[in-house]
């Protein structure tokens, strides 16, 4: 595969990720990454729980990308599965709006459907009326049990709210769901897993199939069996089995940016005039390094 390629991953939960796997990520081209507010395994208890974390997507976890060269940019909302406690959903929506305007946000997410009960249905909504308000691209979290019905629901209530399909990525795809949501006009991403749901093997047969037009590769590797390295490796089978590689870009570099890059948060000029790496440089008096020399790009040192 060429070395200069360069990936975006649209979807990863580095929070849930140690700093190998940022470097693994430089070294094989991902120079931007989006990382989606979720779930995290276990169910937060009170509304600080999500302030932090909210937090934590637009201060610390930018500031550790950028120590390996990597531009990190989130989306911010309260999650389909959490969105059942509505209690706490709603002190939630009272917090949303606080984030909305960080540099990193580039879109409301993710957000959906879980198990399609009535209260994730009454907090989606109100999310997507968030989005619209603001003009905000929306991420959609498909659900992962009766998936086809549930994606067709989540494009149908954006429609219902007068979104436009451009500035919704549904994600989560398979080959159930593909052809229902380019021919809506959305986004459709995918997320790959070494074991379960969508592997590579499976996304190079849809990018044959159904072209590169609006189809978007990502990893969501996260606390679980996951690759962060999914998306350069899938480029790099896409290219041996055949794949154009205009249609590679597309799908693991161009859509990504043309689909998040609405609101002008996020910019290609953000890494290619990025400046160099310097580890010496500290997030509230912490660093990533433990005790190693840090790495000081070159055309830092005056």
């Amino acid at each position: 595969m060429d070395d200069k390629m360069m990936f975006i991953d649209p979807h990863v939960h580095m929070t849930s990720r140690t700093t190998d796997d940022y470097q693994a990520m430089a070294q094989a081209g991902v120079v931007a990454i989006i990382e989606p507010s979720f779930w995290l395994g276990q169910p937060r208890t009170q509304v600080g729980s999500f302030q932090d974390y909210y937090s934590s997507l637009v201060g610390w976890e930018p500031f550790r990308a950028k120590q390996f060269g990597i531009q990190h940019y989130c989306t911010i909302g309260l999650n389909s599965k959490e969105a059942n406690n509505e209690a706490l959903a709603e002190q939630v929506m009272e917090l949303l709006p606080l984030y909305f305007h960080k540099e990193n946000v580039v879109a409301v997410g993710e957000i959906g459907y879980d198990d399609q009960t009535p209260a994730e249905d009454k907090y989606f909504r109100i999310q997507l009326e968030m989005a619209k308000e603001l003009n905000m691209v929306v991420q959609i979290h498909t659900p992962h049990r009766d998936k086809k019905s549930g994606t067709i629901r989540s494009m149908e209530v954006c429609l219902e709210h007068g979104l436009d399909p451009s500035m919704v990525i549904v994600d989560h795809n398979n080959e159930e769901t593909v052809k229902d949501v380019l021919d809506r006009g959305f986004w459709a991403a995918f997320t790959i897993y070494p074991k379960t749901k969508m592997g590579n093997e499976r996304m190079v047969a849809v990018v044959k199939q159904y072209g590169s037009k609006n189809i978007i590769v990502d990893s969501s590797a996260d606390w679980g069996v996951s690759d962060p390295l999914a998306v350069p490796k899938t480029a790099s089978l896409m290219l041996r089995s055949g794949v154009s590689k205009a249609d590679v870009v597309k799908t693991t570099y161009q859509n990504a940016l043309d689909a998040f890059g609405k609101n002008g948060k996020m910019k290609e000029s953000d890494w290619l005039q990025a400046e160099g790496i310097n580890q010496t440089q500290l997030f509230n008096d912490n660093s990533v390094l433990r005790g190693q020399q840090p790495r000081v790009d070159d055309d830092l040192i005056k």
